[in-house]
């Protein structure tokens, strides 16, 4: 049997849980997760290998209709995926009925020949009746070549859902080495922790207005610890009061908790320096943008 490869693109509505199938399907925390809408700004790349076949997946932020400068990078970034890659997966979760969001998404697959195939997440929130519903209508639409229901957060028909996905991959070489799983550099993947845990731990006080920079990682000299510092910045003087919160309490817990993940990753033990800085409407500066890597 002829060894398999190609690229898959995760797309869909902001918050359905493309991060979190991610994660799932590679086995290790690449993507963030949030249940705040547009969690995810970057593409990111993670590689599933198996003996007979390598699969890229590319997760996306969701496709959405943009308020800012931002938001268009995002949504051109979504929509640039579909052109490069061998298979689509359309993620949609546990709605009764299709919404405009997705109405959206679908207009702009219908001209896409590229293999789609529809998955519903979160079928673990879904009664039978429910998800047949759903089932036949998306079938209805007659662009999706399988549909597939899934639950990313319990892991449920995963292994069916990475079958189809190789059913589909043509021949072609292992582009990446066995035990590589992303092409994210470390500081990025650390400073995407950080953002998590300031949505977290802010909740709707602060909007998606922050970004996070690694400024420096350096290990020390005899001992198994690695200094990070980083900056967060926000949009406006009153959320660096929320993020830092009374007595610097807020920032403390975002840092001990994103600190517990970090090292996760990198299987250290790590000293994180955390500033917040203010850096107004951030989002619409096309300069400030590219310098944190939104290009």
């Amino acid at each position: 049997m002829a060894f398999k490869s190609g690229f898959v693109s995760i797309i869909g509505r902001p918050n359905v849980g493309k991060s979190t199938l991610l994660n799932q399907l590679i086995g290790e925390k690449i993507a963030i997760i949030s249940d705040k809408p547009q969690t995810t700004r970057n593409k990111i790349q993670c590689v599933y290998t198996d003996k007979d076949y390598q699969i890229v997946f590319l997760d996306t932020p969701g496709i959405h209709k943009p308020k800012h400068k931002l938001g268009e990078y995002m949504v051109k970034v979504a929509e640039d995926t579909l052109k490069e890659v061998d298979v689509i997966l359309f993620v949609v979760d546990e709605g009764t009925k299709i919404g405009p969001g997705d109405r959206f998404i679908i207009d702009q697959l219908e001209s896409i020949k590229t293999p789609i195939i529809l998955v519903m997440n979160k079928i673990d929130k879904m009664k039978q009746e429910e998800f047949n519903q759903l089932y036949h209508e998306y079938n209805s639409i007659g662009i999706f070549h399988d549909i597939i229901g899934i639950s990313a957060l319990a892991g449920a028909n995963l292994n069916s859902l990475i079958t189809k996905i190789a059913e589909l991959l043509p021949e072609g070489p292992q582009y990446f080495p066995a035990d590589m799983i992303t092409d994210q550099p470390e500081r990025q993947i650390i400073a995407e922790i950080i953002r998590e845990k300031i949505l977290l731990y802010t909740e709707q006080e602060i909007p998606h207005g922050v970004a996070v920079e690694v400024s420096m990682m350096k290990e020390r000299e005899k001992k198994d610890i690695i200094d990070i510092h980083a900056t967060i910045y926000c949009e406006r003087k009153t959320h660096k009061g929320i993020i830092i919160g009374k007595g610097g309490r807020k920032l403390k817990g975002i840092g001990k908790s994103a600190r517990e993940d970090i090292e996760k990753l990198l299987g250290s033990k790590i000293y994180l320096e955390l500033w917040v800085k203010v850096k107004e409407d951030w989002r619409n500066s096309g300069s400030v943008l590219k310098g944190f890597g939104y290009q």
